[in-house]
């Protein structure tokens, strides 16, 4: 748990580094929308030669962090697999979700929309008072981080398929500030899973020390 524990913080991490590069990126793409759209480019070619380059970039740094998410994304279920283990290990008895399902509900349609989030919460009030868990509260921490999840994912899709039918500057203008909401959104939300991870990897550490003291 411990090494699992290290790697999901360093993840995190580098997937905060990569979202503010595509902001960073995403801004630029919004300052050569607006000189398109404020007529600042004289010639066709060069326009055509910066919205390459542009479209480039972005593809680019988009795959990589594809890549950095798809790879956090493992790590982090495989930790909370763990961490349900953990909880039950420690003693927390009659749990609804089991280590599999607690992760297994991230794939299953419709019901991903608060599954995880209730076994997420089960992780946390089991890790920090695995006798009588049932009783325990969770900060506001949790629903937010959630709240910010699936608020990010909403914000993406329509922005995804709004992007298909997008032929006009206003549009796609509108488009790249929907997507740059959404990558805040994202970093809000990475950042506060650092916390809870960090805050449930400390239950059980104390509920551990507990145990043997």
């Amino acid at each position: 748990m411990d090494a699992l524990t290290v790697w999901v913080r360093r993840l995190l991490c580098v997937q905060v580094l990569g979202l503010l590069i595509l902001m960073v990126s995403g801004y630029w793409e919004y300052q050569l929308l607006s000189d398109f759209a404020s007529g600042v480019y004289v010639t066709d070619y060069q326009a055509a030669m910066d919205a390459e380059a542009n479209d480039k970039r972005q593809l680019m740094i988009g795959l990589a962090n594809i890549g950095v998410f798809v790879v956090t994304g493992i790590v982090i279920l495989r930790w909370i697999h763990r961490a349900n283990y953990n909880a039950r290990q420690l003693g927390a008895e009659q749990m609804d979700f089991s280590p599999g399902w607690a992760v297994g509900y991230f794939f299953v349609p419709f019901l991903s929309l608060w599954k995880p989030y209730q076994a997420m919460k089960e992780i946390w009030r089991a890790s920090k008072s695995p006798s009588d868990w049932a009783f325990e509260k969770v900060d506001g921490i949790l629903p937010l981080w959630w709240v910010l999840w699936i608020g990010s994912g909403i914000v993406s899709q329509i922005a995804s398929r709004a992007a298909k039918g997008a032929d006009t500057l206003p549009t796609l203008i509108k488009l790249n500030i929907a997507t740059e909401v959404s990558y805040v959104m994202d970093i809000a939300a990475v950042v506060l899973l650092w916390k809870i991870v960090n805050r449930i990897y400390a239950f059980q550490q104390d509920s551990l020390k507990r145990q043997a003291s």
